[in-house]
């Protein structure tokens, strides 16, 4: 009788193992879910002068983490194109940012002069749409279209909003290891539109609209068939363009300078399956 190497065996029985524990089933079920998480968004936002109005240069930042909530319900299904993917996303976080900036003047002070914290408000509601296709029977990529809408309610001066909207294509993947878990990546580009500040009191106008990119990882475990625990991370970049002069009155012009903004928001939560 012919002897298996050892190392075969082995190779052969944890083989089985991982076909055993690992099932398309369990990646439908996290994607057919209500969800509720604790949220916490740390927030870096960074002004910049344009050389023609102001010198260049940092103008003033704002950062720091956020807390807050999110809602989300998945759905996948046989609809039109076959595992077809739906899912819809609301968030709103509220707290205080570190605030440091300068005067503009007279006489302008530097950068770092000012320190102090900032209340913040941030709302996001999204939407997508994709299909999966089944790679093998533990990895699935579901490519799909996305549309978005931002707020950001930033408590310096007399109250400042921020708002856009956005649309975007990316790519989810999805790997199931073990029974009940399932790893996921996600990936999307995509572009801002109808970027707008509104000060308070003073004036609102549209700001330059930019690129997009998000990139995420979560997972999901079910401790039971309809009970499942999650945890994602995911960090968000794009940009205002300045605005326009508007007046203020007695001579003085307001406006809004160049920004770049970057999230990195953390998710825990319970989903329930159905």
């Amino acid at each position: 009788m012919k002897k298996i190497p050892l190392a075969l065996m082995a190779i052969a029985v944890l083989s089985g193992i991982s076909t055993a524990f690992a099932d398309t089933s369990d990646i439908k079920a996290a994607n057919n879910q209500v969800g509720f998480q604790l949220v916490s968004t740390y927030v870096d936002y960074t002004e910049t002068g344009d050389g023609v109005l102001i010198p260049p240069g940092t103008l003033d930042t704002e950062k720091g983490p956020v807390p807050g909530y999110a809602l989300s319900v998945s759905t996948m299904h046989d609809l039109w194109l076959g595992n077809d993917y739906i899912e819809a996303e609301y968030d709103h976080a509220s707290g205080n940012t570190k605030y440091m900036g300068g005067l503009l003047g007279p006489p302008p002070t530097p950068y770092g002069s000012v320190v102090s914290t900032s209340g913040a408000a941030l709302t996001n509601f999204s939407a997508r749409y994709g299909a999966g296709f089944m790679v093998n029977d533990q990895f699935m990529l579901t490519p799909y279209l996305e549309l978005g809408h931002h707020e950001w309610d930033r408590a310096v001066n007399m109250g400042e909003l921020y708002t856009h909207n956005y649309y975007g294509i990316g790519v989810l993947a999805q790997y199931t290891p073990a029974n009940r878990t399932v790893l996921s990546a996600r990936a999307t580009f995509g572009h801002t539109f109808g970027s707008n500040i509104a000060i308070n009191g003073a004036f609102s106008g549209p700001l330059g609209n930019s690129a997009l990119f998000r990139v995420g990882a979560a997972a999901d475990y079910a401790f039971v068939q309809n009970l499942h625990a999650t945890l994602d991370i995911e960090y968000t970049s794009f940009n205002y363009g300045i605005s326009a002069l508007y007046p203020l009155g007695g001579g003085y012009y307001g406006w809004e300078p160049d920004s770049s903004t970057k999230y990195t928001t953390v998710r825990i939560g319970l989903g329930a399956a159905f």
